[in-house]
């Protein structure tokens, strides 16, 4: 890439085989057919029938394909259809859940032009971008995009957006002549332009140098498809939930058969029912598509507060996020370039208000009785500055939308500057431009010949270092005096106050000139004896919610750390203003980046917690990415241009801006901003906690009453009772009357403190130690317990007496099965009650919080009477209906489950509070 900024056009040309009249037609095809279209790479996609298929073949699915296939050879078509049905339910909420449209190919072409001039054998052309081709001469024209990297080998006053790129939103100018010293990227060189760029200001014309794949946005695309998608947390989590329910599904349903033939007690048919009912207990059937429920149900939820997530694990994995690597630019700032500070005629005047369009009064300081003289410099000078603008202002496309200002940034914050101190547009469009000496980058500055109220003026804006030398007199306090060197170490320290404070700063000053200027216009003759009016000191603002996020980020112990291609001092100004470091923060730029190994980076990330990363490449942020999972950590990041792309799909969490951000940037992020607000990232992360927590929930409630059906299968074996739950009353419940309460437990609001507590470690699982037990050995035990009792009431009633056989008629047992599944159904209403929280009592909880929660323990407790007293649903699952008789001892089993719950929750809470007293006094002592 050096190569072609170095060498002066002709060379550039001589080595492309072309010229400044283009290449012949011929030519032109040729090379088509050698280099190919230009056209982005394309990494081959999984079919869609794949991601489908493999939901089908998993561990969890072959499980259930196995005991279908059993029931249907032994008789039983009935279970196996359910079977096959849960089967299809699970495989469909997982591909629901999995499967999105890998487009990213499809958005970066949408992002290159459809046409663009070119000029072959001296005629321009308009073709199609992708049949550009290496040696084509483009013809730049303001607000036309570039479809390929080219050298610039003429340019008038082109300036060029590479903020796909580069990540600054400034246009940056570009100019013909060579750059025999540069280093650095390659977007750096001031001669070259690249593919997805555009033109903002000016004309040029450029030879392409490189097309498709072989140009920086090519490159992008190849290193942003080829990062594999990790999978979520969640993701990982279920996987292994799975593989262990399966194995343990599978393992207890083979010994139990065995053993059952073993001990001979059963005939081969019974011993298979046997096994097969014990796997079908132990399989949560109802487990993946409550899950994929209850994200949807969270990512609707997210979707009003402008968090989009394009992927439902998503939402877990960010309730798991350590690390946030974010932009500065649009994310922590409102990317509107805004005049904070004006030092005019000697005096400061600090600007309200960061809306571009929104005009308020300036404030100066210390003005006392020269107010009107302190104004008039204050005007003067600001007039002079927007005098050197291009901006037009966009009518709106809807009727209540405002003007949308359109150029360069930095001239919008001046001319709505302006506005301010009495200059609107309409007036600014009035004075009478005679000539203009454009900005470049080694001038760093431009003069603008102007008549103002009658007299010709040179109006000149840009760097300090370049407008001070040619300054010789000063304005101040409304007299023009000569600039001595006092005055001058006075200014050169004011300067560097407001740079500093990481603004960016313009020099302001003008000439009165006696007559019109004859052409060609000399810079030396007009840019010399100017008079200093002042500095204007602009900045893009924080946002206003950002501070408050960031302080929620530290108490949730989320580590922030700024990413951004703008200049250190002007991060670091916005870091501190927002509260991100309170002291300076060690700042590495992307040229530290470049000089440090892996284990270096991991080092510096380990030991330095408040480090700021300015000036970096996409190539830097993926490493970043990178070097922080290595550590362990879960990462966000968050992007808008094509340049995010690698980063994006990189990080566990890839954040797309809505707004602002690029085709290419929400294809590759996991979430998307609608805002583009930071605050937002916090917001997803508070709904992620919850999200982790109501699974856990969720969970709980569900295995809970995995005992009470595994339990009936052991009385069968051992006991010789007849079946007290058959496996399809197992599939009424799981699939069934189950459902509702898990999903509304999914809903559940935050619970206090979410936001106070440090992210969890990535040890932590779903299926803790604690909630095994508690869900295994604690409620199941209880449910288990009072469903058997449910079980032999139901023959009480119908006259069995102990020790006694147990009735044979068909009806008594069909009652003595529905009670043991009317007593599951009973006791799961007060386990989704308990299970609202792990520790804190129901009564401490918000009971009107979630709604939902008390409708779907009616639809539950609906369902279930369904099954019972709708004939066709009673003849399928074998239930009888019951009687008053029946359901009053049923009851009573919500609150006895409940009341033994909050006992439990009551006695963990006061073990806690005696060891956090005991912990206060030995820290004490």
């Amino acid at each position: 890439m050096v190569s072609w900024a170095e060498p002066d056009a002709e060379q550039v040309l001589r080595a492309l085989g072309t010229s400044l009249e283009g290449l012949s037609l011929e030519e032109a095809r040729v090379r088509l057919q050698r280099f190919g279209p230009n056209v982005p790479p394309r990494v081959p996609r999984t079919p869609w029938y794949w991601h489908l298929a493999r939901n089908f073949v998993h561990l969890f699915a072959v499980l259930l394909w196995v005991a279908a296939l059993l029931a249907w050879v032994s008789g039983m078509p009935e279970l196996a259809a359910a079977i096959v049905l849960v089967i299809a339910i699970n495989g469909l909420f997982s591909f629901w859940q999995e499967y999105q449209a890998e487009r990213a190919a499809e958005a970066l072409e949408a992002f290159l032009p459809q046409q663009v001039v070119v000029r072959r054998g001296g005629t321009e052309f308009l073709v199609p971008a992708n049949e550009v081709v290496p040696g084509d001469l483009l013809v730049l024209r303001a607000g036309e995009a570039i479809a390929a990297d080219a050298r610039i080998v003429r340019s008038d006053q082109l300036r060029v957006d590479l903020s796909h790129l580069t990540g600054e939103s400034r246009p940056v100018p570009r100019v013909a002549e060579p750059q025999p010293a540069y280093r650095g990227t390659p977007w750096q060189a001031a001669n070259l332009v690249f593919a997805g760029s555009f033109v903002t200001d000016g004309t040029g014309e450029a030879v392409v140098f490189a097309t498709g794949a072989a140009t920086q946005f090519g490159q992008l695309a190849q290193l942003a498809q080829r990062q594999p998608e990790r999978p979520s947390p969640l993701e990982r989590e279920l996987a292994r939930v799975v593989r262990a329910v399966s194995v343990l599904a599978f393992s207890l349903g083979m010994l139990s058969f065995f053993a059952a033939e073993l001990w001979g007690r059963l005939a081969i048919r019974d011993a298979f029912l046997f096994g097969l009912g014990i796997i079908v207990a132990n399989v949560p059937e109802g487990l993946l598509p409550t899950l994929t429920l209850a994200l949807a149900v969270a990512a609707r939820a997210m979707a009003r507060k402008n968090a989009v997530v394009k992927r439902l694990s998503t939402i877990e994995a960010l309730g798991a996020t350590t690390v946030i690597l974010t932009d500065k630019t649009g994310t922590l700032t409102l990317n509107e370039m805004t005049v904070r500070e004006v030092w005019a005629g000697g005096v400061p005047f600090v600007f309200t208000g960061s809306d571009q369009r929104r005009a308020e009064t300036a404030e100066g300081a210390g003005l006392g009785a020269d107010a009107d003289t302190g104004l008039a410099d204050l005007r003067r000078l600001l007039r002079c500055a927007a005098t050197c603008c291009h901006v037009e202002f966009v009518p709106p496309q809807r009727a209540g939308d405002r003007m949308r200002p359109v150029g360069d940034p930095t001239e919008i914050a001046l001319i709505v500057a302006a506005a301010k101190v009495g200059f609107p547009l309409d007036h600014l469009r009035q004075i009478k431009r005679i000539a203009e000496l454009p900005f470049d980058s080694a001038r760093k500055r431009m003069t603008v010949i102007a008549q103002i109220d009658g007299t010709v003026t040179a109006c000149s804006k840009g760097a300090w270092s370049e407008v001070a030398p040619r300054c010789r007199f000063a304005r101040l306090h409304g007299s023009v005096v000569p600039l001595e060197a006092e005055q001058r170490s006075v200014l050169q320290h004011t300067h560097d106050r407001l740079a500093a404070r990481g603004y960016r700063v313009l020099a302001v000053a003008e000439r009165p000139l006696h007559e019109l200027p004859t052409p060609p216009l000399q810079r030396d003759d007009l840019e010399r004896e100017l008079v200093f009016l002042g500095f204007v000191a602009m900045e893009d603002p924080p946002r206003p919610e950002v501070p408050a996020a960031i302080a929620a980020c530290k108490r949730a112990g989320i580590r922030v750390c700024m990413v951004t291609g703008d200049d250190p001092l002007t991060a670091v100004a916005i870091a501190q203003e927002i509260g991100l470091h309170e002291q300076s923060p060690l700042v590495v730029t992307g040229a530290d980046l470049d000089r440090y190994h892996s284990a270096a980076l991991e080092t510096l990330l380990r030991s330095h917690r408040d480090v700021l990363f300015a000036r970096v490449s996409p190539e830097h942020k993926l490493r970043l990415v990178q070097a922080f999972q290595r550590l362990g950590e879960v990462v966000a990041v968050t992007g808008d241009g094509v340049n995010d792309a690698p980063a994006l799909r990189g990080a566990e969490i890839g954040v797309a801006m809505g707004a602002t951000g690029t085709d290419v940037a929400r294809e590759a992020g996991d979430m998307i901003l609608a805002d583009d607000n930071f605050a937002t990232i916090v917001t997803a992360i508070e709904y992620g906690r919850a999200v982790f927590d109501n699974v856990r929930k969720f969970v709980t409630y569900i295995f809970a009453s995995n005992v009470p059906e595994i339990v009936p299968f052991l009385f069968f074996v051992l006991g010789g009772f007849p079946l007290p739950l058959t496996v399809l009353q197992i599939l009424a419940v799981d699939l069934g009357t189950d459902l509702f309460p898990a999903l509304a437990l999914g809903r559940e609001p935050a619970e206090p403190g979410v936001m106070e507590r440090p992210p969890r470690s990535r040890q932590e699982r779903i299926l803790s130690v604690s909630t095994l037990l508690r869900a295994y050995a604690w409620l199941g035990l209880i449910e288990a317990t009072l469903c058997m009792g449910a079980y032999f009431y139901a023959y009480w009633l119908a006259g069995w007496v102990p020790p006694n056989p147990l009735p044979t008629e068909p009806r008594v047992y069909a009652t003595a099965t529905t009670m043991t599944f009317a007593g599951i159904v009973a006791c799961q209403v007060g386990n989704v009650l308990a299970c609202r929280s792990d520790r804190l009592s129901l009564f401490a909880l918000n009971w009107t919080g979630s709604h939902f929660l008390w409708l779907a323990i009616a639809a539950e407790v609906a369902l279930c009477c369904a099954f019972m007293y709708i004939p066709f649903a009673a003849r399928l699952f074998g239930f009888a209906p019951l009687s008053l008789q029946h359901w009053l001892p049923l009851l009573a089993y919500p609150v006895l489950l409940l009341g033994l719950e909050e006992g439990r929750k009551a006695l963990v809470r006061a073990i806690e509070a005696r060891s956090n007293r005991f912990q206060a006094g030995n820290a004490y002592n």
